[in-house]
């Protein structure tokens, strides 16, 4: 009786520290996108690596800003912008390394994507059929954030 309730209590922390990690990076993206939705970051001149910086001042918990990557692009309209995003992960579920750093102007539609390989244990094995809860070809929760807005007519 205690294995499968023991069991069924690491499944629920492994399930809830997913849920932490990607809670942790919507929050991030949120804050980071603020940036560029009123202008700060156009006006500052961000570059990708200082605009990375000040995004990974928000992350909190298991997150650490050496395994973030971001993809910020800027579009006309949002029917282009639905038309003009990448996958993140390529058929075989590895990394897809096709991003950008484009905040646009004023009154642009950005997109701000933020993925994170999260290292995760699997407690469900393959080999009883429960799978795993990982998405990438070496097992690890590719986590994805993503703000989508126009930015404000600041000059």
């Amino acid at each position: 009786m205690a294995a499968p309730f023991i069991f069924l209590l690491l499944a629920i922390m492994q399930i809830g520290y997913v849920y932490f990690a990607n809670f942790a990076l919507d929050g991030a993206v949120s804050n980071g996108a603020r940036l560029i939705r009123t202008g700060q970051a156009q006006l500052h001149g961000f570059d990708a690596a200082k605009f990375k910086e000040e995004l990974c001042k928000g992350l909190v918990g298991p997150l650490s800003c050496g395994k973030l990557m971001l993809d910020v692009r800027s579009y006309d309209n949002f029917s282009a912008a639905a038309a003009g995003l990448t996958p993140p992960l390529d058929s075989d579920g590895k990394m897809n390394n096709n991003v950008a750093f484009d905040p646009g102007s004023p009154e642009q539609v950005v997109i701000v994507r933020a993925f994170y390989p999260l290292e995760i244990g699997s407690l469900f094995p393959s080999a009883y059929g429960l799978g795993s809860m990982g998405n990438m070809a070496d097992g690890d929760r590719m986590l994805v954030s993503t703000a989508a807005f126009r930015n404000e007519p600041y000059l």
